[in-house]
């Protein structure tokens, strides 16, 4: 059994972003059966255990890591095909797919890791702190004091927001379930391998070159989103967030984690990103906003506040956009 516009990618995108928002990342659930991208990280460290050896010239490793990227973001968008096909037909398929949505993106455990981090400062101090976001942050968490801790957690926040959230739901919105499964492993095949360090520079770069440009428009707006974000938050700064999203978004490392980041320091009034270690390697990058980098518990509640905004605002867009299509063809 099927009903007319049941399975509008609008529809099943609200209900996947309100099953997460419910439900969380359901440890419950894959306590028993292995998470997609768990599933998706064994896939890549076969083939980087094969394919990225020591021995290999550079050019070599460097156009395995080609072959790698391609073969694995195909097989993960014809995976999404295939679930997409058998869901396309009944009630009880639409339901699974906004489960499967609901499954590949992560406002809730996004917000979880880092109050966790607020909490973790609060009450257990600096140690406490670096515990928990070691959880979220690629960087050395023992190199950082109290407000590195503290500006760490916020900036996990504005960049896993475009990752985490706003790009599975774009890709889903433009290809369906085959654009969301191929975003899912190319996102994690940036965070596994696309890294500079000599190991994964070569093997690594055509990983990190496509989860570039596959978030080149998720992370713009997710500065607009959390720049609008801002309008709705106890002492959020919208216009200034707009100011230092534009000013600020090309000094990133990253072509694209700037946009959220900038946003986000605007809005609270802080400098993020800033000069940071990565095991014995420091980066000497340039400072995103131009308030104080003394952040605190208080602040990481205040980009909290404003991302949970940001989330509310992307859902009324997305609903809203199905009741003018059903109120268009209403008319």
């Amino acid at each position: 059994m099927t009903l007319p516009g049941l399975h509008d990618p609008l529809l099943l995108l609200y209900a996947g972003l309100v099953i997460d928002a419910l439900f969380g990342d359901m440890s419950w659930l894959f306590r028993a059966l292995p998470h997609p991208v768990i599933l998706a990280g064994r896939a890549i460290s076969w083939f980087e255990r094969h394919l990225n050896r020591q021995r290999y010239p550079g050019w070599l490793r460097w156009s395995q890591g080609v072959l790698t990227v391609v073969l694995l973001v195909g097989i993960a968008g014809a995976l999404g095909w295939s679930f997409q096909r058998l869901c396309r037909t009944t009630v009880a398929g639409a339901a699974a797919e906004a489960f499967v949505v609901a499954i590949l993106v992560a406002q809730r455990s996004l917000f979880d890791h880092v109050a966790a981090v607020s909490s973790a400062l609060l009450y257990n101090g600096l140690a406490g702190g670096r515990a928990a976001v070691s959880h979220i942050v690629g960087r050395d968490p023992f190199s950082l004091d109290g407000p590195g801790v503290a500006r760490a957690a916020i900036e996990s926040l504005a960049e896993n927001f475009s990752d985490g959230v706003v790009a599975p739901a774009f890709w889903y919105l433009l290809l369906g379930l085959p654009g969301i499964f191929a975003y899912k492993m190319a996102n994690t095949l940036d965070s596994m391998i696309g890294h500079t360090i000599p190991h994964y520079r070569a093997f690594g770069r055509a990983a990190a070159r496509f989860d570039d440009l596959a978030n080149l428009v998720p992370a713009r707006l997710s500065g607009v989103l959390i720049a609008a974000a801002a309008v709705f938050s106890h002492s959020g700064r919208p216009a200034r967030a707009v100011v230092i999203m534009l000013r600020d978004a090309r000094k990133h490392r990253s072509p694209n984690a700037g946009w959220p980041e900038g946003a986000m320091a605007g809005a609270l009034g802080l400098a993020l990103a800033g000069p940071r270690r990565y095991g014995e390697v420091v980066v000497a990058d340039p400072w995103v906003g131009d308030g104080s980098a003394r952040a605190a518990p208080r602040d990481i509640h205040r980009a909290l506040v404003i991302y949970k905004n940001a989330c509310l605002i992307l859902w009324g867009l997305v609903m809203g956009a199905w009741l003018a299509g059903h109120l268009s063809f209403l008319a």
